[in-house]
């Protein structure tokens, strides 16, 4: 295959990490590619006061890799997504966050894989990547680790998706106006529902173990607190699209009453197994509240 006849667009969605922005741009402007591919960014601000421009302008003109730049002032992660893959051009679609730097290897890695499995989506791992030293329960409880598989496993499962990491045809946005829901917008969700839709029409994702990104985690992201607002704010979203009368809802009843029971006993024994079951007690506390009206998180603004 000759270079430049395939394209990825790499696509960032940036919301108020000036900071974060540049060093992920520094690092997106030399990525291998072994001559397989082109790949150029695509910036979407999705902060009204356009916090991301001062990055963008100091690479726009010296960057290798064509850099654009597009303002999405409604605060909403959906938005600025179909607005970035509305503006994405060529064969392929990479979503990273503003918060995550790839290895040199990244792209490659996940082209090679779409490769090998024919796949229409392939996603990799995130890694944490602490700036202090985390306290011990943290790293003891892996509340910042996600799940990881050997490559070429089959992503069938949508609680295992997102979008910090992935490469994706882009025939899968053909005929879609908004293929990420604007429901989702102020408490994410929005990438779990994008690939539990295109699971159901039966495409393709597979995991490239290789193909691995590090995450920030800043102070504050290590408090108890901000664990447990997250997973109340997960379950809002997971609420959406779901009936009362449903299976779901009866597991998170049940699960919400088993953790609820054994928590004391943890506080004792183990802080670390008690924050992680305080977290999925949160999930399912804050999904049933969300069914019943009752939103004690609303939006991602912590």
């Amino acid at each position: 295959m000759e270079s430049g006849t395939t394209h990825i667009s790499v696509c960032i969605c940036t919301y108020k990490r000036p900071q974060l922005l540049h060093h992920l741009l520094e690092k997106l402007q030399h990525l291998k590619t072994d001559g397989l591919f082109t790949y150029s960014i695509v910036l979407v601000d999705n902060d009204a006061n356009e916090s991301a421009q001062p990055a963008f302008h100091f690479f726009e003109h010296k960057s290798p890799v064509n850099i654009s730049y597009y303002l999405e002032p409604e605060q909403n992660i959906a938005l600025a997504r179909n607005k970035a893959v509305k503006n994405a051009r060529g064969d392929f679609v990479a979503f990273v966050d503003d918060d995550e730097v790839p290895n040199d290897e990244w792209l490659v890695d996940l082209f090679h894989a779409q490769r090998k499995f024919n796949a229409d989506g392939v996603l990799g791992p995130v890694k944490p990547r602490f700036e202090t030293e985390p306290p011990a329960w943290v790293i003891k409880g892996r509340l910042c680790e996600r799940e990881s598989f050997e490559t070429g496993f089959v992503m069938n499962k949508p609680e295992y998706t997102r979008t910090g990491n992935v490469l994706l045809d882009k025939k899968l946005f053909g005929g879609i106006d908004a293929p990420f829901d604007p429901r989702f917008g102020r408490t994410g969700g929005e990438d779990v529902d994008f690939f539990k839709n295109m699971i159901r029409k039966g495409k393709l994702f597979v995991w490239c173990n290789e193909a691995f990104v590090s995450e920030s985690v800043p102070p504050q992201r290590m408090k108890r607190s901000y664990f447990l607002k997250r997973a109340l704010l997960r379950g809002v979203a997971n609420s959406e699209k779901v009936s009362f009368l449903s299976f779901g809802v009866l597991k998170s009843m049940t699960a919400l009453g088993l953790y609820t029971v054994a928590l004391p006993a943890l506080l004792l024994y183990r802080h670390d197994l008690f924050m992680k079951y305080l977290i999925k007690d949160c999930d399912h506390l804050g999904k049933l509240l969300a069914l019943c009206g009752v939103r004690i998180v609303a939006s991602r603004s912590f």
